[in-house]
């Protein structure tokens, strides 16, 4: 049984679907949960009239309260203690990296199930994440979400 679960969310509908699951879960197995949100790396923040509105790392700043602050919201819905953490980078390589550091012993995260060319155009974070992490990845799939 899981005992530390980790939940990479994006901040949509979609992924925090699999908030209830983990919560049973959690429960169930007396697990620790880390939510965690992945940013890309931000850049400075540059006004149409070419004028730098904010530095990169003040963006990076920004971005990390808002998604804290996101994640926080998510926790509340867990009923179980939560840890919240935001990143900066890759989507899949930083879910990976967080996998490890936290000794996630079960990765759980939400997909849209996408198939042919829409996929193979945009890839999937949840399946790069399914294929190349080194402990059980629990796919999550809701059920058919319009486009």
């Amino acid at each position: 049984m899981a005992k530390r679960i980790l939940v990479p969310l994006d901040r949509s509908d979609l992924a925090e679907t699999i908030v209830p699951l983990v919560a049973d879960l959690a429960r169930g197995a007396s697990a620790s949960v880390r939510l965690l949100h992945v940013e890309p790396v931000p850049e400075n923040v540059v006004s149409k009239e070419g004028r730098l509105v904010a530095y990169a790392d003040q963006e990076m700043e920004r971005l990390e309260a808002e998604g804290l602050n996101h994640l926080k919201g998510v926790a509340a819905r867990l009923s179980v203690p939560a840890e919240c953490v935001v990143r900066f980078g890759d989507d899949a390589d930083e879910i990976l990296r967080e996998a490890e550091s936290y000794g996630a012993d079960l990765v759980a995260v939400t997909t849209a199930g996408k198939s042919g060319l829409k996929r193979l155009v945009m890839g999937s974070v949840a399946e790069q994440v399914f294929r190349r992490a080194r402990v059980p990845v629990l796919l999550y799939h809701p059920g058919w979400v319009p486009d």
